[in-house]
């Protein structure tokens, strides 16, 4: 029996694969097609978790239809930052929308790479200046059950070099420097990022963390 993180990621895919062929199809027949996939997409999505009927998650899923490339469903791209200080303490912030703690993280703007995103994100957030590092992660949101929102996620070690502590108005409730022994709760999936986080922060070499590839790609386990 699929569980309903599995259906969720099937109703995406249809729904992306939905959208993108009636992005680019004049063929009426297809279009119908698609429409019915991406029907059933929504009836998936909509067993899963509470909310949004599936005549509202098509209605949302039609609206968001473009044509030809910029119809092109692809994942959400989020850029989050670890960043240490000369303590070798790490910089959180507790979120306004759910109160959980986590590093700085926001929506990639178009108009800047991805490291300019994660200094003008930081900053914002927090009132910290920030010089990136490196590359210590790129993970897939929904197979690690960040979100529920289909995202890449490209996670910066980052050197603080300025600023005060400073919570956005509407974005954090707080923000802080805290010491691995002495971290806030509730705080978001540390098992899985922490000890690579401050094994950055202190210095030492860390490889990259992704996802590995299923066996097979679609339909293998973890």
């Amino acid at each position: 029996m699929p569980s309903d993180q599995e259906l969720l990621r099937w109703s995406e895919t249809l729904s992306a694969i939905a959208r993108t062929g009636l992005g680019f199809t004049a063929s009426l027949y297809e279009q119908e097609r698609f429409q019915e996939v991406l029907s059933v997409a929504a009836d998936m999505r909509a067993t899963v978790e509470e909310g949004p009927s599936a005549s509202e998650w098509l209605g949302e899923w039609m609206k968001s239809i473009g044509k030809g490339v910029p119809g092109y469903v692809t994942p959400k791209l989020a850029v989050g930052c670890v960043v240490g200080n000369d303590k070798g303490e790490i910089l959180l912030v507790q979120r306004g929308d759910s109160g959980v703690w986590l590093y700085p993280t926001g929506w990639a703007d178009v108009g800047y790479s991805p490291a300019e995103v994660v200094v003008k994100e930081v900053h914002e957030e927090t009132g910290i200046h920030v010089e990136p590092v490196r590359i210590i992660a790129v993970i897939d949101g929904v197979r690690n059950q960040f979100t529920r929102v289909p995202l890449y996620s490209i996670v910066f070690h980052c050197r603080a070099i300025g600023g005060d502590l400073t919570p956005h108005p509407l974005e954090c409730r707080d923000v802080g420097w805290f010491s691995r022994d002495a971290l806030p709760q509730p705080l978001v999936g540390y098992d899985r990022w922490g000890p690579t986080a401050f094994d950055a922060i202190d210095g030492k070499p860390v490889d990259v963390t992704f996802d590995p590839p299923r066996t097979p790609v679609w339909r293998g386990g973890e």
